[in-house]
């Protein structure tokens, strides 16, 4: 019996470098790549985080390079020039999405607008998402939802702060916010904080502990997608724990279907929004298909907007100048007699430089989501093969000097001229192309409110001299290694608000 797994080990051994020879001798122009080795390809060199392991590639082998994730071919870009091509003559061509075990358990078998493959099915979704969730007159019918959201954050800091100044942490409230905003929009209610309006507590706890599952496990990677012997026997039962996460997932947000379902009246919420097509439009508006529409506003509109406020916020204690020209601005265009409103922001043009600035030097996704190619096709004068996955790297793109002048250097002004970067494809905080991320409209309006509203309602400074650790972390978002505290005084508008 052992013998025969030996020769079974040995057969597997000999087809892979076979099959591996066969490849690469049928693609002789293949964009330069880091010598693989058998079974695993370049996994060895990949260490978090992967948009720096990828840029210090670029760096040897040329701004596009190939990478093998075990057996599967993958290509990565590195310049603004190169993503002009993905998204411009490619951009057709590289508009599917790689199918993984993940996205197979957790996006109802890549059936949500993110995971979906290219065609009329995901022409369908980003219909929904443009005229039914996220268009302007939608987004302006939820004003309420972020007003309050953001009155309630304000609030919530300022209940613990004494005269001077107090040590707080922020994370965990910009998480509240951004998950609670997003709930209330989609279905009416909050599940963070203390007050949970319209949920149980127990019901409140469930979906929490989906949404922690879903980010412990959901946002990392499984070996098993690439390399097919660890997929066969699932080694660290990963399938099974992503299934059980599905599963979860699923039958939370049918509860919610079903809750509003049964409802005698309708509210302003995205679900029974698309509830009310159902009878009309059965086969667009299946409640699988709502509740992929749910799944991708919590994964999109949630965690980046939080990890974004969090990166501006520690700019800005390092920054202080940027940080008193932004509260002038505040003053000057709003005061200190009511709260920031939405229709202020476009008064409010150098908040606006901020938060673009830090989306050029921290985006959220470093590494836009993975295309891949649905035929042959050709990239800076290179080949790439049908079903090759084809990353691209903002991050590297963002931070290049030729592109940008003291391109690693914090500066908001650099925004002030709109011709600032005359090349479209040097910034892309949201993606591009036709499978760019649709919600840019509501992050924008997240940001600005959040961080305005910090601004003017609080005085901040650093804990102590040293500035705030701006190091990154290792998962496939970018949020801050070290959660930010920061030190923070109420602003007299605080008393004025807030005691009427």
């Amino acid at each position: 019996m052992m013998e025969l797994s030996y020769y079974n080990s040995l057969l597997l051994f000999v087809v892979f470098i076979a099959s591996y020879k066969l490849f690469t001798k049928r693609f002789k122009n293949l964009p330069p790549s880091p010598p693989s080795l058998p079974l695993i390809g370049n996994l060895h060199l990949l260490k978090p985080p992967v948009f720096r392991t990828f840029y210090a590639l670029s760096q040897k082998y040329g701004p596009i390079f190939s990478f093998r994730f075990g057996s599967q071919l993958s290509v990565v870009v590195s310049s603004a020039s190169l993503a002009e091509e993905c998204f411009t003559k490619n951009d057709i061509v590289l508009a599917n999405r790689f199918r993984s075990a993940k996205t197979k358990h957790l996006t109802y078998n890549n059936t949500v607008v993110i995971t979906s493959p290219y065609g009329d099915h995901w022409r369908n979704l980003r219909r929904i998402c443009s005229l039914e969730i996220l268009s302007t007159q939608r987004l302006n019918s939820f004003t309420g939802i972020r007003r309050d959201e953001t009155a309630r954050l304000v609030r919530s800091l300022s209940e613990g702060l004494c005269e001077g100044f107090t040590r707080v942490e922020v994370r965990s409230k910009l998480t509240e916010l951004t998950f609670n905003t997003i709930m209330r929009m989609v279905s009416g209610k909050r599940y963070y904080g203390e007050e949970c309006d319209g949920t149980s507590a127990e019901e409140a706890k469930k979906f929490r502990d989906v949404m922690d599952d879903m980010a412990k496990f959901g946002l990392s990677s499984n070996l098993g997608d690439f390399v097919p012997v660890v997929r066969l026997f699932d080694f660290s039962g990963d399938n099974r724990k992503l299934q059980i996460i599905g599963e979860k997932m699923d039958a939370l947000f049918q509860g919610l279907i079903d809750e509003h379902r049964s409802k005698k009246e309708s509210s302003n919420t995205m679900i029974d929004h698309l509830l009310s097509f159902q009878e009309s439009q059965p086969e667009y508006y299946t409640d699988q298909i709502i509740k992929g529409l749910i799944m991708a506003m919590m994964v999109a509109g949630t965690e980046t907007s939080a990890i974004t406020i969090e990166w501006a916020l520690s700019n800005l204690l390092n920054h202080p100048q940027v940080l008193e020209k932004a509260r002038m601005e505040l003053d000057t265009h709003v005061g200190q007699d009511r709260l920031l409103e939405e229709d202020d922001l476009t008064k409010l043009t150098y908040l606006h430089n901020i938060i673009s600035e830090t989306l050029r030097l921290y985006p959220a996704a470093p590494m836009l989501l993975p295309h891949l190619s649905a035929q042959d096709c050709t990239l800076g004068g290179y080949h790439v093969p049908r079903n090759t996955l084809v990353f691209v790297n903002a991050w590297a793109i963002h931070r290049d000097p030729d592109l940008w002048a003291q391109s690693s250097t914090f500066m908001p002004q650099r925004f002030e001229n709109a011709d600032a970067n005359n090349n479209p494809y040097g910034f892309m905080p949201f993606g591009m192309g036709r499978r760019a991320c649709p919600g840019s409209g509501l992050a924008q309006r997240t940001l600005g409110l959040t961080l305005g509203s910090l601004i003017q309602c609080f005085d901040w400074k650093r804990i102590g001299e040293e500035e705030v650790d701006m190091t990154e972390g290792h998962g496939t978002l970018m949020s801050k290694a070290i959660p930010l505290e920061a030190q923070c005084k109420a602003r007299p508008i605080i008393t004025k608000i807030f005691s009427q």
